[in-house]
């Protein structure tokens, strides 16, 4: 009892891959006893990254600056990543030590986003790019749920 065969778990995981939105899987739990199947209204299992930009009671974002300095620095930092795996394969392939040529794109960019990370935190740039973004995500919530 409760327990699936081989080609009702197969028909249940096809419908879940076939989901497109969270809609769309409702109902694949709901005939299975002791479970909770949440629904697409329902707080899901696993948060989504942009949840957390919620306004605290003083209407500020709690952690607005920790994600507007990830949303700042992540492209520097994969891009210098990038160059630094690329000019050391490079080493690898002339079995010798060449001239670190990364420094050219990790120095002056660096530099730039250094300057406009503490002008940025120095006027409030955290709480206004975290507004900014929650405005977004309202808008386009709402422009989803007029879709369904």
């Amino acid at each position: 009892m409760g327990r699936l065969d081989l080609t009702e778990y197969d028909e249940r995981l096809s419908r879940t891959y076939a989901a497109k939105t969270f809609g769309d899987l409702d109902g694949i739990l709901d005939d299975l006893p002791d479970t909770v199947a949440p629904t697409a209204g329902s707080q899901l299992m696993v948060p989504r990254r942009h949840d957390s930009l919620v306004a605290g009671p003083d209407g500020r974002f709690p952690n607005a600056t920790a994600r507007w300095l990830a949303h700042t620095w992540d492209g520097y930092f994969a891009t210098v990543a990038i160059v630094v795996a690329i000019w050391a394969v490079l080493c690898l392939m002339t079995a010798e030590w060449l001239y670190f040529w990364p420094a050219w794109v990790a120095g002056p960019w660096g530099a730039v986003l250094l300057v406009s990370t503490l002008g940025g935190l120095a006027s409030g740039e955290p709480q206004k790019w975290a507004a900014e973004r929650a405005r977004e995500q309202k808008r386009k919530m709402a422009k989803e749920d007029d879709e369904d």
